[in-house]
């Protein structure tokens, strides 16, 4: 293999590193039983879910044997505290599915989830995977900020109550709808992001621009339904859905309803999701 061919794979690798050392960790693939026990005790922990993990102890032996992915981030002290498995697509579609990544609350803001994130791109791309996709769940603010900013990764499809019902934790009764991403790891703005240099949408901007609210933010903490007629249609998601989810259910089920509702509409009729503004508000464009 040529010098060129391997620029981008060593690029990753740069990158990835050096977000690791910022977060204080040391991220590495893992597959021997005694860590694959520490993720499986990490998922517990971050779900709430010690009696029934996200993952099985099997299952997770029969990934890393078959060559799928799974990350950990260890303290110096070496004390797991973010973990990533995803695993491969059909052949053809050349791409890795992220399916589960977690962080350990006590490193929550500390950028563990990006340097896992960045490590799995290197891995990625020494196999010659050009796409990662995963779902995440379209009220959490902070992961759309996240996955769609810091990222760089970008909106496919919404898909309703994608797992059925989720008793956990962060979850509680509500559906799991998810937002599919696809992480294409070559695209210049992925590069861009993983070094740092991320563009945020500006709402502000949007609405002087001409855009419409799609949903608003109420008095009362609640969506408000607005137009769907705009080349641009601006949509609100909570503060903290995890909070309404234990504190108002009924309000947070009224989010779920009218986002879904929107955002599937919008997608439906040709409109893409094009970024996302840390205050809480999807930017969605029509293809003009």
């Amino acid at each position: 293999m040529t010098k060129l061919a391997l620029a981008p794979q060593l690029d990753a690798a740069r990158v990835a590193e050096a977000a690791a050392s910022a977060a204080g960790v040391d991220v590495r693939e893992l597959s021997g039983l005694p860590e694959l026990e520490q993720v499986l005790d990490l998922y517990a922990r971050v779900w709430g879910r010690s009696d029934n993990p996200p993952l099985t102890l099997e299952l997770l032996r029969a990934f890393t044997k078959a060559g799928n992915y799974v990350g950990g981030a260890f303290t110096a002290d070496g004390r797991l505290v973010g973990a990533c498995v995803g695993f491969f697509h059909a052949p053809a579609d050349d791409a890795l599915h992220s399916h589960i990544a977690g962080v350990d609350r006590t490193m929550v803001g500390r950028h563990v989830g990006f340097a896992l994130k960045l490590h799995q791109r290197a891995w990625a791309l020494e196999r010659h995977i050009s796409e990662i996709a995963w779902t995440f769940d379209p009220l959490v603010s902070r992961n759309a900020y996240f996955n769609l900013v810091k990222l760089a990764a970008r909106p496919a499809e919404y898909l309703p109550n994608f797992y059925g019902p989720l008793t956990d934790t962060i979850n509680g009764s509500d559906e799991s709808d998810r937002l599919l991403v696809r992480w294409r790891l070559r695209d210049p703005a992925v590069e861009r992001a993983c070094s740092g240099d991320r563009t945020s949408e500006a709402v502000d901007d949007e609405v002087r621009a001409g855009a419409v609210t799609a949903v608003g933010l109420g008095a009362d903490g609640g969506p408000v339904a607005g137009r769907l007629d705009g080349a641009v249609s601006l949509v609100a998601v909570p503060h903290d859905i995890s909070l309404l989810r234990s504190t108002d259910p009924q309000l947070a089920h009224r989010w779920r309803t009218a986002v879904r509702d929107v955002l599937s509409e919008l997608l439906a009729d040709g409109a893409r999701i094009t970024g996302f503004d840390r205050s809480g508000w999807y930017v969605v464009r029509r293809q003009l």
